[in-house]
């Protein structure tokens, strides 16, 4: 499905040239920051992971570039995503250049000394774009690449749209619960995050199986 990729080539080369801005933030600070550089950080707000500057500079955007590039491919190569939402195509556009820029930022503040809440600032962000994903689930047509994808999902257009319809709501009340976390005692948000996940990946699923068990033979 070429005539996706070349129907949105100014969005991807824009998306593309916002996932390096960090490469070019790196070059202009290059003499100020430290090597090796802090590229990982614990729920304590404590940097525990390090990589070289060059790797941490070059490397890294290159690699969110990469993963870019390999969405948005396997999105448009999947023929089932012609008559797709534009708007669903938008996430997957956009997703990786917000990535770049708030990882990049927040790399080069704890290398230049600038300490911030990483957890109070990433459970926001991801409420919000969980609560962004679940509007548009509803929206997703049968495909394989975007979306809820099991076995029973693939099996009935019908479960595919049950599925996401009610997922979407999931995502939903799940990413409002994301922004309630914010004001939780630090020792209880790395647990809030693993039930919070868990239950929104794995009620979705529970209800495709039993959909399917209910309507499966109505196929």
């Amino acid at each position: 499905m070429l005539n996706l990729i070349k129907k949105n080539k100014g969005k991807l080369l824009l998306a593309s040239l916002i996932i390096l801005l960090p490469v070019l933030a790196g070059v202009l600070l290059w003499n100020k920051l430290p090597d090796p550089m802090p590229t990982h950080f614990n729920a304590s707000n404590e940097a525990d992971g390090w990589s070289s500057k060059p790797f941490a500079v070059f490397g890294l955007p290159c690699i969110v570039l990469a993963l870019h590039w390999l969405c948005v491919l396997g999105a448009s190569f999947d023929k089932y995503n012609a008559e797709q939402h534009h708007k669903i195509f938008s996430l997957v556009y956009w997703i990786c250049p917000a990535v770049s820029l708030f990882c990049g930022g927040l790399m080069y503040s704890f290398a230049l000394g600038y300490t911030w809440n990483v957890t109070r600032i990433m459970l926001p962000l991801m409420g919000v774009l969980f609560i962004f994903i679940g509007n548009y689930l509803p929206k997703v047509k049968p495909n394989h690449t975007l979306g809820i994808k099991l076995p029973w999902t693939f099996k009935s257009e019908d479960n595919w749209v049950a599925t996401h319809r009610f997922g979407g709501k999931i995502w939903v009340i799940g990413g409002m619960l994301f922004l309630l976390c914010t004001f939780l005692d630090a020792k209880w948000i790395p647990w809030a995050f693993i039930v919070l996940l868990t239950v929104m990946v794995g009620v979705p699923t529970l209800y495709s199986y039993i959909y399917d068990k209910k309507h499966g033979n109505q196929a």
